[in-house]
Parts: structure tokens; sequence; C-alpha cells
């Protein structure tokens, strides 16, 4: 990972304002982007069970969910670039390459990087925006200084407290803490229903059920102080009336631009 670091730190142009979009030509591609969204909310279950459990550290939980998400976006490396992902992403960084699998493989890999990076940077909040057409599905890596938005559910992580406190203080803070990890947990567990909700089985749900489905999930840390958030998004029904043939890097559509409107903080600088 370490010529991975070297060359993607600080690289805000491959996500910035852009988005990768991904054909859906038939229920065998809908079935790997089922597969795919439900590890995250999997992800989600997992997460919320850990919040709920006293003795299992919040930064535990954090990094699980990360790696998991993270995992998912290899998966889709994968599948448009092969198992040498990082060669083919490093080769368009270079300006070696310049085509749709090597600006898709420099865009996935930017945002795993990043979201490794946030376990030890504070004020950096993750909010990927997922979004499914009829005949194709964009995924919006992006990310902003802060470490939540308008609507997320805060908790505390006695580890991360810097501050030496008195025994009874220290006691009343930590159990103050689970209580927050404990009320968290109750909703970061409904965010998975959310996920099975919007992306249904195309086993199981007709076409126009799930031809349209949306989702926008942020995450960040201050401090002691950590943040979750997952909501629905409405796709825009004009966008994409012509169904792509091929995965590639597309602008951000209005969905983006609305949810950043909606969600973060006023003077929230997005990267």
């Amino acid at each position: 990972m370490g010529s991975q670091r070297e060359r993607y730190n600080g690289s805000l142009d491959v996500l910035h304002g852009r988005a990768v979009v991904t054909p859906l030509p038939d229920e065998d591609a809908e079935r790997e982007f089922h597969r795919n969204m439900m590890r995250v909310a999997d992800a989600q279950e997992r997460k919320a069970a850990m919040l709920a459990d006293p003795d299992v550290p919040l930064l535990e939980a954090y990094e699980r969910e990360m790696e998991e998400i993270a995992d998912t976006y290899r998966n889709r490396l994968r599948s448009v670039a092969g198992e040498d992902y990082e060669s083919v992403a490093f080769a368009y960084a270079r300006g070696e390459r310049d085509d749709a699998v090597g600006a898709i493989a420099a865009y996935y890999l930017e945002g795993i990087w990043r979201m490794q990076q946030r376990i030890t940077v504070l004020d950096m909040l993750f909010f990927p925006i997922i979004l499914r057409y009829p005949d194709c599905f964009t995924v919006n890596l992006r990310f902003a200084a802060g470490h939540r938005t308008t609507r997320s559910v805060l908790y505390e992580s006695p580890e991360h407290l810097t501050e030496r406190l008195e025994a009874e203080h220290a006691a009343t803070y930590a159990e103050e803490s689970l209580y927050t990890q404990r009320e968290a947990a109750k909703l970061v567990e409904e965010t998975a229903e959310i996920l099975r909700e919007e992306f249904p089985h195309p086993d199981e749900a007709p076409f126009e059920e799930r031809r349209y489905g949306g989702i926008v999930c942020a995450g960040g840390r201050k401090d002691t102080v950590f943040s979750s958030m997952l909501e629905r998004v409405e796709p825009d029904p004009d966008r994409f009336a012509e169904a792509p043939t091929e995965p590639g890097l597309v602008e951000s559509g209005p969905e983006a631009e609305r949810t950043e409107r909606e969600l973060l903080p006023e003077g929230a600088f997005v990267l």
C-alpha cells in the first residue's frame, strides 16, 4: 500500500465533481449490484451490533465497517480492471493511458485510500451517493471537511478522550458514552433495512419496483465524537434517458448537488 498512499494522497481532481456509471444490461448484472449493496447492508447490521456491545471498542466497529465497504469497491475494481487494478490506476495517474477503465480504477482506488485515512484523520466526512436507474447505477464518492451532516447521529468514544478525568467523572463519562453508542446502534440498524428496500433482489421484485433507488450515507469523526447517517435519495428520472453501454466517469448529477445543500453544514468544503 506504500506506493498507493504516496501516489494518491491529495489527488482531489480524481473524485471532484465526478461519479462512476455502470450499465445494468441484464439480470446477472443486477444480481451482482444487489450482492454488493447487501454487503453494505450487512456491514451496517454488524456495526450496529458492535456499537451496542459494551465490550467492543468503538474504533473497532468503525474500522470494520470501513473495510467492508472498501471491499465492495475492490470488487467493482476487479470487475472493471481485473486483479491488477492498482497498476491500471497508477498507469492512468502517470498519464500512460487515457481510457475509461484506467479512469474508473483511479477513481475507486482514490476513494478506498481516502476511506482508510478516515480512521486517523479528523474532520473529514465521507458521504457516498449511490443511485439506481432503470439501466445503470452510479457511485459518487464524496468527501468534505467536517465530521457530521445536519442529520447525523452522534456517539462518543471514551477510548479517544485525551483529557485526564477524575475516577468518578471518568466512570460517568464512560457510561454516558456507552448510552450514545447504544442509541446510535438502533438507528444504524434501521439503515440496513433502507438499503434492502432501495435495492431489492431482481429475482424477488418486479422491474417497476427496482428500476429506481438511491441512498446517501455519511460518517466522520472529530476527537471523541463519531457520526453516522444514511438516508434515501430520489434519482432524477430524466437522467440517463439513453442507457450507457459501457462503464465510465460522468459528471455528478443534480441529486448530488441537492444532497449537498440539504445535508452539509453551511460553509462545508467539498473535496
